[in-house]
């Protein structure tokens, strides 16, 4: 059995009762994840985005390995799209608990899940008040929030 008492988890910050968001994540992490109450895991990070970083397979198969379900919905540089949007409103649609997604930093991560609740028809201003409590600045994402939220 591992020892989680020696395992560092990312800084995890939590927006809502059913996400929260990190850095990321590393398959040696997995066991501490779930005994901290995730059900699943969201990997928002491309393969190879640099040097050195777990792939996704490896995280995966950790997660899997542990009971935790498994997404991968990677943002590139080249930005959201809807079908990512529909990806993470379906993930947390069907997770029986709170999920952690992460990607480099965490800001990817909480940008998709506002733009997700934005399209769902979530207030904007809310959305930014909860990235805001958990240290995430919406605000270069506002103006999407709003049109998403006006559907």
């Amino acid at each position: 059995m591992t020892d989680i008492s020696d395992i560092r988890l990312p800084d995890i910050r939590r927006i809502d009762d059913r996400i929260s968001v990190a850095p990321q994540v590393t398959p040696a992490m997995i066991a501490a994840v779930k005994a901290a109450g995730f059900v699943g895991i969201v990997n928002n990070r491309p393969d190879d985005e640099e040097p050195g970083q777990p792939s996704g397979a490896a995280v995966r198969a950790a997660a899997e390995a542990a009971g935790l379900s498994y997404a991968e919905i990677p943002v590139t540089h080249a930005g959201f799209s809807h079908p990512q949007l529909d990806a993470m409103a379906r993930v947390l649609a069907e997770a029986d608990g709170p999920v952690l997604a992460f990607c480099r930093s965490g800001t990817r991560s909480c940008n998709l899940w506002a733009l997700a609740r934005a399209k769902a028809g979530a207030d904007p201003t809310g959305l930014v008040a909860q990235g805001a409590a958990a240290g995430y600045d919406l605000g270069g994402i506002r103006p999407t929030l709003d049109a998403l939220a006006a559907g």
